[in-house]
């Protein structure tokens, strides 16, 4: 007999890409928000793969001796600012798969540095077969969150970044820089956010007759830490609806990593996800998630993102797609990085046009402080609601970030930036 769960049951905390679809205007924003300028040393350049020269994604970039970090973006290039008065050691770079990489900023120039990582070496994957059954596994990774992530509450600071793109055209790009209380792993709901400083940068008429808004920011983002919010996918009384899979071993940080595959059980006709689930072979903490909707129910999935739209309007999503990584620091694992990415078509109806639109947000945490915490007030705190293009102020100045450290904007991303503060400035 053929066993349906009920849409009813979906209860979904992982999706990040919540939608008002609307056909006004966009408000202008008049917040604006102070800086402070301290003096820094800025390093930038590009990571690659040793043999293929391929740009590596992602790439953890950390200032060594402390936890001041960022990522590489879809270029494979970084930037990073060190602290003038800061004595620091060098940059360590890692990635999924990839051996470390340890550099004395002494050897470093300030721009351009081509910087080459070699695959690493592994352990077989028939070494995996030692460590037990995989969905138990899992259980026992989910058993030690306590041990592996804070078991106090510690400030994160992070660089958040969303885009909007209509068919090939960039509409839209907002940019903050939050500040996060990030409590204890064992308290699931007590993570507050706020928005320190941001820009945007949105060419409206781009975007025909609808507006599209990204709903819950950076707050929404946070619900991507799987080690705290588990969702669909680690909550144990969702477990038996997928098949667990051994993917193999990798290293990051110089350390064995076994993966993990998941899929859902042939027999779920609601959309879930599937991906590979990434965990430390020596203390089992799970230290990355990769995952999709399910290829097969993706066009199902529509109601879980659009929160409101025309009633004339169909939406028909094509991929979803999530990463979420942690870094270890002084034996903790901490919140890395968190990206998601959107893809979605709107129909008129009784109409033969249609425009595709792509979504992507991402935000890199760039410093972590264990002393000094405090808690961000409700009433300051970011939202579900809230909509970070409402909240924030036009671009215009090349030094808005000042000291802060940020994910290096893609060329693409760069180029529309230019372009639409360009047409601001025109209007002006």
């Amino acid at each position: 007999m053929k066993t349906k769960r009920t849409k009813k049951s979906l209860g979904n905390p992982m999706i990040i890409a919540v939608l008002f679809i609307l056909l006004l205007s966009l408000a202008a924003a008049s917040q604006v928000f102070s800086q402070e300028v301290l003096s820094y040393t800025s390093y930038s350049g590009i990571i690659l793969d040793n043999k293929n020269s391929k740009p590596i994604v992602f790439a953890n970039v950390v200032l060594k001796g402390t936890n001041i970090g960022t990522v590489t973006n879809a270029d494979g290039e970084f930037i990073i600012k060190a602290p003038a008065d800061w004595t620091v050691e060098g940059l360590e770079i890692t990635h999924l798969g990839y051996e470390s990489k340890n550099l004395e900023l002494a050897n470093l120039k300030e721009k351009d540095n081509e910087i080459r990582l070699k695959l690493a070496t592994v352990a077989i994957e028939e070494v995996m077969v030692s460590y037990g059954d995989p969905e138990q596994l899992l259980l026992k990774a989910i058993e030690n969150i306590p041990e592996n992530y804070s078991n106090k509450p510690v400030m994160l600071k992070a660089f958040y970044r969303e885009t909007i793109k209509q068919n090939k055209n960039y509409v839209g790009v907002a940019e903050a820089v939050v500040d996060i209380y990030k409590a204890e792993y064992q308290k699931v709901s007590s993570d507050r956010t706020q928005v320190y400083k941001g820009r945007k940068s949105q060419d409206v008429k781009k975007m025909d007759t609808v507006i599209v808004k990204l709903q819950g920011g950076p707050f929404i983002t946070l619900m991507l830490d799987i080690a705290k919010h588990p969702g669909d996918i680690l909550t144990p009384a969702f477990m038996s609806y997928y098949d667990y899979t051994y993917g193999g071993m990798t290293s990051v940080k110089d350390r064995q990593t076994m993966i993990i595959k998941f899929e859902p059980k042939e027999y779920i006709e609601d959309p879930l996800y599937e991906g590979r689930i990434f965990l430390d072979a020596d203390n089992l903490a799970i230290i990355g998630i990769d995952f999709s909707l399910d290829e097969d129910k993706v066009s199902e999935a529509a109601a879980l993102f659009i929160r409101r739209k025309p009633s004339s309007m169909k939406i028909e999503i094509e991929s979803a797609n999530y990463l979420t990584k942690y870094r270890i620091y002084e034996g903790t694992w901490y919140l890395s990085y968190v990206r998601s990415e959107l893809d979605f078509k709107c129909r008129w109806k009784k109409k033969m046009f249609s425009s595709k639109y792509s979504l992507m947000s991402e935000m890199a945490i760039t410093d972590v402080e264990k002393e000094n915490i405090h808690k961000i007030k409700f009433n300051e705190a970011a939202r579900y609601s809230d909509v970070l293009a409402e909240q924030v102020t036009q671009f215009n100045d090349p030094d808005f970030w000042g000291n802060d450290n940020i994910i290096k904007p893609d060329e693409s991303i760069e180029e529309a930036i230019d372009k639409l503060s360009r047409k601001l400035k025109r209007k002006m």
